[in-house]
Formats: structure tokens, sequence, C-alpha cells
């Protein structure tokens, strides 16, 4: 954490290149343009860049009435998923020499490149710019195995030919990366890999948790937890007899549609003709809750230490998700659930999902959840949260 002082020295050093000044946050494209690149850290400082918004360029100050929305709003640009892998940042109010000003500290990413909209955004002295195939290579070299999240490590027995290719160029780089950048592409495909955090090749190209879970052609023969087991019962008890029941496998599209698929085909809807002059139709469970539910179990769930799968199992009366791996980070067994308490335990996953369209925001699965089934009718979301387990119940809509 930057005191005081140093906040103070960075905003009077005109000639930082850890340093941006905003009057205001009218042009919030070129505010997260400079989170980018400060993520980047282009110059390899290894210290934190601060964007100061109510400042001039010339350091003096702006007037910008620094409020709890202008604060908020800034806050939200980390998770809004445009910026990928998160940043890591904080946003603070800062009164320096008289002048109320908002305070953005930037950490340098483990995780290079970051993207802005399929952008990488660096700084190149005073001014940003768009990073260049040899500066993109560079930050791709910067990153060490040993600093790096589990779900961005290499696996060592997998290989490239382990990787759909044609799903990756088929399905994940054009949402990943800009197009007028792809147009520009001349790097080769273990380039593009190991620039998206699908592989290493600081020795041996190997492709990394992501990469299998990902874009694999069989993420389970590596991570063997890897899969979804959806089990449907004739009752309210596991030992009641079993009326469906489904293994699901394959790279992270394929399995979310595999399972939404069969969520969906086991909802029951209800048709009211007697209460209006149209029929109404009502589901015993809203898809859209389920699918938050599901998707979060899939995005926070410990591949490293468990092979179990994610348990998906119905009941008559309810829907039992059952996930290997606890709270994470900042989120704990007291806290699991409340609103704006979120951390992630794999990262590179979460940036995966987000890129492929089954997260449209970061942090508020739980609150889509919630609001889905309260519009629907059903019961509060039940948790059920230890060190190294969680259970959300869903109850039917009764």
């Amino acid at each position: 954490m930057l005191d005081d002082q140093q906040i103070s020295d960075l905003l009077l050093d005109l000639e930082s290149d850890r340093v941006e000044r905003k009057e205001s946050i009218n042009d919030p494209a070129r505010i997260r343009q400079a989170i980018c690149a400060f993520a980047n850290d282009m110059p390899g400082l290894g210290q934190p860049g601060v964007l100061f918004v109510g400042t001039r360029d010339d350091g003096s100050c702006a007037n910008l009435p620094v409020t709890d929305r202008l604060l908020l709003t800034l806050s939200e640009m980390r998770s809004d998923g445009k910026i990928l892998p998160l940043p890591v940042m904080t946003v603070q109010k800062r009164t320096i020499d008289g002048c109320e000003m908002a305070v953005i500290i930037v950490e340098p990413s483990w995780l290079p490149p970051v993207r802005l909209d399929g952008r990488i955004w660096i700084r190149v002295g005073p001014r940003r710019a768009i990073a260049s195939e040899d500066e993109e290579r560079r930050l791709v070299e910067r990153r060490r195995a040993a600093n790096l999240p589990w779900d961005a490590q290499p696996i060592a027995p997998a290989t490239l030919n382990d990787l759909d290719l044609d799903l990756f160029n088929r399905t994940y780089l054009p949402n990943a990366i800009a197009f007028d950048v792809l147009e520009q592409n001349h790097r080769t495909v273990e380039q593009q890999l190991s620039s998206l955090r699908f592989l290493t090749i600081a020795n041996e190209p190997a492709p990394t948790v992501t990469g299998l879970l990902t874009i694999g052609n069989s993420p389970a023969d590596f991570l063997p937890g890897a899969y979804v087991q959806f089990l449907c019962i004739g009752g309210a008890e596991l030992s009641d007899p079993i009326l469906d029941q489904k293994d699901c496998h394959g790279p992270l599209p394929q399995l979310l549609r595999d399972v939404e698929g069969i969520l969906q085909a086991h909802i029951r809807i209800a048709t009211d003709v007697t209460s209006g002059p149209t029929e109404i139709q009502q589901p015993d469970y809203p898809i859209a809750a389920l699918q938050q539910v599901v998707r979060n179990a899939i995005m926070h769930r410990d591949y490293e230490t468990s092979n179990a799968p994610t348990r998906v199992t119905w009941y008559d009366d309810r829907i039992e998700i059952q996930n290997p791996g606890g709270p994470f980070g900042q989120v704990s067994v007291e806290n699991f659930g409340q609103a704006g308490i979120t951390d992630y335990r794999n990262p590179t996953v979460a940036e995966a999902l987000k890129t492929l369209g089954f997260v449209q925001r970061f942090g508020v699965g739980i609150a889509l959840a919630r609001k889905a089934l309260a519009e629907n009718g059903n019961s509060e979301l039940e948790f059920t949260v230890t060190p190294n387990h969680v259970l959300v119940i869903v109850r039917r809509r009764s």
C-alpha cells in the first residue's frame, strides 16, 4: 500500500511512467486503457501504477466532486469483464494539498498480457499504446510458473496434441482477440495459445490447466474431476430409485451446453388457464438460476486437490449442487454468498468463461440466481459451506 507521501510524490512527478491523470470520468475507455497498461507493467518496474482522477495534466486540481457513486463506477471497472485477466487494483478517495481526488492503484499482473476488449495496452514512457508482437512476446515470457495460480500451471504429461486447435481457432480466438488484431496476426499457434495462458513454452510446450479445461480433447484424462455428474432421483432421498443419470465430459463450451441442456429438459412447466384471459406458464425452476449456480460451481471448484466431479442431484422437491473446494481468498465460511464479497481460485478459468460468454459480469452469479428464483416464486438459495466443500440447494417452486 502506497502511503500519502508516496502518492503525493507521484502526483507531482509529471514525467513518471507510473502515473496518469484524468480530470473526470467522462471518457471511461481511456481510464480502462490506463488500468490495462499499468497491469501489464511493460517497463518491468514491479511497482504499482497510479491513476489520479480529478487532476489536470499539469498536476493542478480539477475540483471534481468525489462521490460514492464515482468511486463505485471506478471500482466496477475491475470486474465488468472488459479487462482480462482481472486486474488487482484499489480505488480510494484522497485529499492531497487540499485537492480532493479519486486514486486508482493498479498492481502489476502475475498473468500478463492483460487485455482490454481483446487489445493489449502498455505504457510507453508518458503515453499509452497497443503492444506490438515483440512487446506481447516479452510480456508472455515474463510469466513465471512458480508464481502462477494453479489453473495457469502447465500439466507436463499433456502436449499440444491434447488440445482441440480447431475449437480454439473457431470458437475461442475470435472472442478473445479484437478483429483488427487478428487481421494483422503473424503469430504461431503456440504463441497465440501462450499469450492466452493456454500453453507454456518455456521449455517443451505444455498445455495449462485452463487450456485443457477450455479446449482440451479430453480434460478428465489429465484432471480427473473435470466433469459434471448428473443424477435424477424419483423421490426426496438418495436411496430412492434413479430415474436418469449422465456424466458430462468435454471442454468447457461443450460441457456447459450439455449440462444446461439436461437441466432444461428436466424442468416442468405448469400451465394456468384460469387466472386470467391468457394462459400463464410457470416453471418449477427458472433455468437462469440453475445456469448461474452450475457455472459458478465449475468456475470456483478445486481442480488441484480433488478428483471428485461437480455433482448435480435432482430430487422431487429440490436440486442439490455439490462442489469440491471450499471458500477461497477473502471469501470465508462465515461470509459466503454475501453481496460484493468474491474471490477467484481459478482466475484464468474465470477469464475463459467470460470470453466464451458464459459469464456476463464477475461477482454477480449468486445475485442473479437469487433474483431469478424470487421472480419465479422459488424460495431462497440454501448454502452448506465447509472449508473443503460447498453444497447449494435450490428448492422447487411450490
